[in-house]
C-alpha cells in the first residue's frame, strides 16, 4: 500500500457533507468553531467566494477544495451583486441553501471531516491552518461525482457521498506542489514524487533508523540539498516527520492490536518502552495505556 493510501486508512476519517450552497449575488456565511476531531472543508465546483480564518483570507475558485485543520471559526462571502434571501431545503442526505428569485452563481459544498482515531487528530494537527489546493482533472471529476449524487437524492447518497469525500482528502494529500496555493505542509509533500517516496518507505517501516542522511540517499540527492527541499516543501523537521509518522502507526496499533505497549514501541523504532511513552505522551497528551483503554471505550 503507498503512503497516502496508509497515512488515510491509518486516520481512520468519516467524511460528510452538512450543506449544499447553490447561492447567488452577495452573501455572507459564518461558521463557527468546529467541535472536538471535527475539520471543516468547502469544495466549490462553480462561482467565486472568499473564506476568510482570523487574519487569513483564500480566494476560492471553481475546482477549489479548501481544509481547515484546525477547526477555526471561518467566515464564507461572495461580495458581487445584491444581497439576496436564501431558504434551507432538507434533503435525504443533507440540506440545500437556495437563493430565491435568482439563478445560483455559487455551487459549495461545506462539510468536515471526523478524526476517528488518534491517528487521524494528530494527521490534522501536522497541518497549517488553511490547506488550499486546486484539484486536477481526476479529482474535479469525482467532484462532479459528487454534484450528481446531490441532484439525485436518494437511497445510498449519504455512503456514496462520504466515501467521495474520503477520496477527494486522499487525492489533496497527493497533490502536487504546483497545485497546493498555500502553505506548505507535511503530508501534502507527498505530491512531490523524490520526497513522496521516502516518506511512503518511513511510513511502510516506521520502526528502522530513518537518519538524514538514508534519506537523502533514498531521494537520490546530496544531504544539503535533500534538507532545503524538504524544508521548502514541508515546512517543517525530518525529525517531525518521522516522529509523526511513527506515533500515528503507534496509535493505530494500540486501538486496533492486542500487541503489548512495549512490543509497540519495538515496532516504532523505540528500544526503550519509557523513551515511547514520553514521546507518545508528548503527541497525543496521553499515555500509551490510557490511549488504548479510551479506544477500547470508544472515547
Amino acid at each position: 500500500m503507498d503512503g497516502v493510501s496508509r497515512i488515510v486508512r491509518l486516520a481512520r476519517l468519516e467524511g460528510r457533507v452538512d450543506v449544499r450552497c447553490l447561492l447567488a449575488g452577495r452573501i455572507t456565511i459564518d461558521n463557527a468553531p468546529a467541535g472536538p476531531g471535527e475539520v471543516p472543508f468547502h469544495l466549490l465546483l462553480d462561482g467565486r467566494c472568499s473564506v476568510i480564518s482570523g487574519a487569513s483570507a483564500v480566494e476560492m475558485g471553481p475546482g477549489d477544495l479548501l481544509l481547515l485543520p484546525h477547526g477555526d471559526a471561518h467566515r464564507v462571502a461572495a461580495t458581487t451583486g445584491p444581497q439576496r434571501r436564501f431558504v434551507e431545503e432538507p434533503g435525504a442526505a443533507f440540506p440545500t441553501r437556495r437563493t430565491v428569485g435568482a439563478e445560483p452563481e455559487l455551487d459549495l459544498f461545506c462539510g468536515h471531516y471526523r478524526a476517528g482515531s488518534g491517528a487521524g487528530a494528530l494527521l490534522f494537527r501536522l497541518l497549517p491552518q488553511l490547506v488550499h489546493v486546486t484539484l486536477d482533472a481526476p479529482a474535479f471529476t469525482l467532484a462532479e461525482v459528487l454534484r450528481g449524487e446531490a441532484r439525485a437524492d436518494g437511497p445510498g447518497t449519504g455512503a456514496v457521498v462520504a466515501a467521495l469525500c474520503d477520496a477527494l482528502l486522499a487525492m489533496a494529500l497527493r497533490s502536487r506542489p504546483d497545485q497546493r496555493l498555500g502553505t506548505p505542509s507535511l503530508w501534502t509533500a507527498m505530491g512531490d514524487d523524490a520526497l513522496g517516496r521516502v516518506i511512503a518507505e518511513v511510513v511502510a517501516r516506521p520502526g528502522e533508523a530513518w537518519t538524514i542522511e538514508r534519506l537523502a540517499d533514498g531521494a537520490a540527492m546530496s544531504r544539503a540539498t535533500f534538507l532545503r527541499r524538504f524544508t521548502a516543501r514541508t515546512g517543517t523537521t525530518v525529525a517531525t516527520l518521522v516522529t509523526a509518522i511513527r506515533m500515528m502507526v503507534a496509535a493505530d496499533l494500540l486501538a486496533h492490536s492486542d500487541h503489548s505497549v512495549g512490543r509497540v514501541a519495538g515496532e516504532v523504532g523505540y528500544r526503550s518502552e519509557s523513551a515511547f511513552t514520553q514521546a507518545f505522551r508528548a503527541a497525543l497528551g496521553t499515555s500509551p495505556s490510557r490511549y488504548r483503554k479510551d479506544a477500547a471505550l470508544g472515547r
